[in-house]
């Protein structure tokens, strides 16, 4: 079936800044003592966010649905690579084949909870991104509906990790099981429910308004 998408593309611009911005976030967390480039750095961010901020639409609500033909802003595609122009969200590479798939992911240091160890929440918010993505590429998807992960060993910052899916659909569900590794040793274990929507009843998106 053909791959499900939902929102706009992303500006390459975005692309380049997320990835800037993740690793930035990085050195900034582990510097030891202030520096005088991140007095610049500051200044310089405080510049362009009053810059952009009178470049973005007041009403914050996403041009979707009953709001498609309003004021509102631009609603990106969330089926995948959130995390290519979103740093606030984890990347990784993913091999879909059918009802499987598998891939990559390393997190860094934005990612940490526990010294050296990413964050449970993260985790999760990975699992979901994955799963979706998976799910939109094989053409049938939906919202999710539970989400829970099963830490089984520590999972570590800054290390190639892989992960693999499965998935069923069955009556209007899908169910996910992903599983996170290091070598052969399990780290985390997640199971995801989502609704098996119909692609007719996605709401209108707003393309991208040209200045």
């Amino acid at each position: 079936m053909d791959r499900w998408t939902f929102g706009v593309e992303p500006l390459p611009q975005a692309v380049q800044a997320a990835a800037l911005l993740r690793r930035l976030t990085g050195l900034i967390l582990a510097l030891e003592g202030e520096q005088p480039e991140m007095d610049r750095l500051i200044l310089e961010l405080q510049a362009v966010e009053g810059s952009l901020g009178s470049r973005i639409p007041p009403d914050p609500t996403p041009r979707v649905g009953a709001a498609a033909p309003g004021d509102g802003r631009v609603y990106l595609d969330h089926a995948r690579h959130i995390g290519a122009y979103n740093p606030s969200f984890p990347e990784y590479d993913i091999v879909v084949d059918g009802d499987r798939a598998h891939g990559s992911v390393t997190f860094p240091l934005p990612y940490e909870g526990p010294p050296g160890i990413v964050h449970g929440g993260f985790l999760a918010v990975f699992f979901d991104c994955a799963v979706q993505h998976h799910n939109c590429d094989v053409g049938v998807a939906g919202r999710t509906t539970s989400l829970s992960v099963r830490y089984r060993k520590p999972t570590p910052l800054l290390t190639p990790l892989a992960f693999t899916i499965g998935r069923t659909v069955s009556e209007g569900r899908i169910r996910s099981v992903g599983t996170l590794f290091l070598d052969e040793r399990i780290l985390c274990n997640a199971e995801v429910d989502a609704i098996a929507a119909d692609r007719a009843a996605l709401p209108e998106v707003s393309p991208r308004e040209i200045p």
